[in-house]
């Protein structure tokens, strides 16, 4: 049955109140759009934007982690600060996880976060298209398998314990696919021919150290870290698995009414993230400096600089969402068991992002098939 787009009607984010006793589940098993259901179109024309006369204030999430690099840089190296006009400032919230973004969006505590491809799936999903657009592309790359140096075949990983970030998470779904591809069974308990094991980033090194794990789908900086302090080898960088060796890691969500509402202020900030993703390409040593200065502000540890250079090498900044990338991973969640199906078309809203990018004289970027 084709879709017939209904009119823009903003998701009515609930009160902070109403939020906190209806969090969202970690892990994205979700309802897919029942088939009365269409995505919200904007109607925002972009064209007419004039980021200048951007005025008010810009909620935004983010985490401390270096896939999230433009924001950590944008605001400790003043790019954020110095692009925006003087009469647009910027909020920040500091966020553990997907989820708790998700859910600060949807209470109406945040405007625009930058998150992992996931979360972002399961707040559409959850909304049901309602609550959030994707705005833009940020980070690509920077995750992969990383191993003991004796497992050096595919079969070698039968038996053993593999880590993950998160039951469900990016990397998750990323590794039971790997997996399944392969021919091995995994389930959600760690049983199955490889044991799948969900651990937080924080302590996957001890887990790996120690043996309880002797393989893990990691991501940065994990995954530089892993390979240069503790003694684990590359075996499939992510990257090998992907068309054109790009796919999305982090990417910038903003929520419906707050894109339809105030389209300069979003508008100014998209020209902020472009600044941000500018510096780091023009000023890499200055903008490692600079994330791992704010990560130390952030967590009171800072980054090893062999291991945040090594991450930055194994990352790619950019404006492009990598849509394609998108709907794969959803695929691919589908496949292995951990979403029920979900219609992304119309989650992306690339105008404001495209405006600014010919306004520079660039290449606008495409939603592809999820137009």
């Amino acid at each position: 049955m084709n879709a017939i787009p209904l009119p823009p009607k903003p998701f009515k984010r609930r009160s902070v109140i109403a939020a906190a006793g209806a969090a969202l589940a970690a892990v994205p098993v979700l309802a897919a759009c029942g088939e009365d259901e269409q995505p919200v179109e904007s109607d925002v024309d972009a064209a007419a934007i004039d980021s200048s006369k951007a005025s008010g204030t810009i909620r935004l999430g983010y985490f401390g982690n270096v896939t999230h690099a433009p924001a950590l840089v944008g605001l400790e190296a003043g790019v954020f600060a110095d692009t925006l006009p003087a009469a647009a400032k910027i909020e920040t919230t500091v966020f553990n996880a997907g989820p708790s973004a998700i859910e600060a969006l949807f209470a109406d505590a945040i405007d625009i976060s930058y998150i992992g491809p996931n979360p972002a799936i399961n707040g559409w999903a959850q909304s049901e298209g309602a609550a959030l657009f994707i705005l833009a592309g940020s980070t690509s790359g920077g995750a992969g398998l990383v191993v003991k140096p004796d497992i050096t075949e595919v079969e070698d990983l039968r038996g053993k314990a593999l880590a993950t970030p998160q039951l469900g998470n990016t990397q998750d779904v990323a590794a039971r696919y790997w997996l399944k591809d392969q021919g091995f069974t995994t389930d959600e308990n760690g049983g199955g021919d490889v044991a799948v094991t969900p651990i937080e980033n924080s302590e996957v090194a001890a887990a790996f150290d120690d043996d309880t794990v002797q393989a893990a789908w990691a991501v940065e900086p994990r995954y530089s870290d892993l390979l240069l302090k503790h003694g684990a080898v590359e075996f499939l960088n992510e990257r090998e698995l992907w068309e054109g060796g790009e796919f999305v890691t982090t990417h910038i969500i903003v929520a419906q009414n707050f894109y339809q509402e105030q389209p300069e202020l979003v508008k100014a900030f998209v020209e902020g993230h472009l600044a941000a993703l500018d510096y780091i390409a023009a000023n890499p040593e200055e903008a490692q400096t600079a994330a791992n200065d704010h990560i130390e502000a952030l967590t009171d540890k800072r980054l090893d600089d062999a291991v945040i250079a090594a991450a930055f090498a194994n990352l790619t900044f950019t404006a492009d969402p990598i849509a394609d990338s998108l709907q794969g991973s959803k695929e691919h969640a589908v496949e292995v068991g951990l979403l029920e199906e979900v219609d992304l078309k119309g989650i992306y809203a690339l105008d404001i992002l495209n405006e600014a990018l010919r306004d520079r004289g660039e290449d606008e970027v495409s939603a592809g098939e999820l137009a």
